[in-house]
């Protein structure tokens, strides 16, 4: 069985990922999501008249649910984020430097 050669230096791929600043904003916005929704299910079990464990299972599942929405819509956000510099990144090195076009010295 043969070796396989040993990766260039410089070959590795490009990394998708998003900024650590931008993974920190979406954690941070799940964690927000799940307390709203915490606190509104607890509002709810407080308006519903309910009690016992009743009221705990409600909260938390409806801090389950908040924090499971925000989550999707922030992966979403991430992965178009990674895609919009990957394609960015691209562009512009496949432009071309202008120069002074119609300067005349």
């Amino acid at each position: 069985m043969a070796d396989p050669s040993p990766p260039r230096p410089g070959a590795d791929p490009e990394s998708q990922l998003p900024s650590v600043l931008a993974r920190i904003v979406a954690f941070a916005s799940i964690l927000i999501g799940g307390g709203a929704g915490g606190l509104i299910g607890y509002a709810f079990t407080q308006l519903g008249g309910f009690e016992g464990a009743s009221v705990g299972l409600l909260t938390v599942a409806s801090a389950l649910v908040g924090a499971g929405g925000v989550a999707v819509v922030a992966v979403l956000t991430l992965r178009a984020f990674g895609e919009w510099e990957t394609v960015r990144g691209r562009d512009a090195a496949t432009r071309k430097p202008t120069g002074s076009i119609g300067r005349r010295r």
